[in-house]
């Protein structure tokens, strides 16, 4: 009998040879942590669809960021759970200077100076009707959408944002948010683009945790159709010829497909976001025990990277990160 004399098994016979000749590894800077924050005082709320995960009152916010900080992420992207009273139409509230998130960002910024703070820049949290734009007549109007958009966007920068986020999807919102932060004086501002941003059913416990479910409807009029890759390369196409610094695939786990082609067809940061549905099975799975959800994750967020995302937004970060400190 003839044995080959290419035989691969020979680079995986020790933790050393398969650590030497391993392609791709993760690192806490990959990773972007999302924040919740909700109004009021000495408040930490689970956030029942996602075991572990947590909304966060500004004054016991600090220990959670000290935590982040400690095993290395560098990034959080902020998000706020906005109470009805204050929401309407036309996202008024998300002006508001004195707001929750621009409340948050300067809080940040002024006691953690070094971690990088995205915000996100979308009207739903604060709308009436759930939606990411101004609804009229049944439907979502773009152009004036985009317009307190961009102002959203000048207010995060204002208080301090390092990057805006928008997560909108309604078309050429980019480069009138680009154009207002640079009239505006901040052109070092930078944008991080949800350019493939999926009509997706993975997004429900995040709606659960900023209360941000659409009122009627949904949103398969600006999101993306999910058998659609070329429309989501024409998205991406666009938004950095208006003048994104990163562009993303929004869900992560069944659009590894889409993080491929984006990052073979441009050359340009490509973060994906670990949506809070592939969080939620992750933990329900193990808590069944028909998992090992330490394993699961890391294999999870490894496969990201392989598909050629440079950041991933997960709520694994802290937990992926404070594995990594000790492999």
């Amino acid at each position: 009998m003839k044995y080959p004399t290419t035989r691969l098994r020979r680079n995986r016979q020790s933790s050393a040879i398969r650590e030497m000749v391993q392609e791709h590894r993760l690192h806490p800077s990959d990773f972007i942590a999302p924040v919740f924050i909700m109004e009021g005082k000495d408040q930490k709320e689970e956030i029942s669809s996602m075991p572990g995960y947590f909304r966060y009152t500004l004054d016991v916010l600090g220990k959670e960021l000290e935590e982040l900080i400690e095993v290395g992420i560098q990034s959080v992207l902020l998000f706020v759970k906005v109470p009805d009273p204050k929401k309407d139409n036309e996202g008024t509230e998300a002006l508001n200077e004195n707001g929750l998130m621009q409340e948050s960002v300067r809080f940040i910024k002024e006691k953690y100076p070094d971690l990088y703070v995205m915000t996100d820049v979308a009207m739903d949290p604060y709308s009436s009707y759930g939606h990411d734009g101004i609804v009229e007549d049944g439907g979502i109007v773009n152009d004036p959408s985009v317009e307190v958009l961009a102002k959203m966007a000048v207010s995060h920068a204002k208080a301090g944002a390092d990057m805006v986020a928008p997560s909108d999807m309604m078309d050429g919102r980019i480069g009138v948010m680009r154009k207002a932060l640079d009239e505006a004086g901040f052109e070092h501002t930078g944008i991080m683009a949800y350019s493939a941003k999926y009509a997706s059913s993975f997004y429900g416990p995040f709606r659960d945790a900023l209360d941000s479910a659409p009122g009627f409807g949904d949103k398969k009029t600006y999101q993306l159709n999910p058998a659609n890759v070329e429309e989501a390369l024409r998205e991406v196409e666009l938004d950095i010829n208006e003048g994104a610094d990163i562009v993303m695939v929004k869900p992560g786990m069944p659009y590894l497909d889409v993080v491929r082609a984006v990052k073979q067809n441009f050359n340009i940061p490509v973060s994906v976001y670990n949506v809070s549905g592939e969080y939620a099975m992750i933990k329900a799975a193990a808590e069944k025990g028909w998992l090992n959800e330490e394993e699961v994750m890391m294999e999870s967020l490894l496969a990201f990277k392989r598909a050629g995302a440079d950041l991933i937004a997960t709520y694994f970060a802290k937990q992926a990160a404070r594995l990594l400190k000790t492999m």
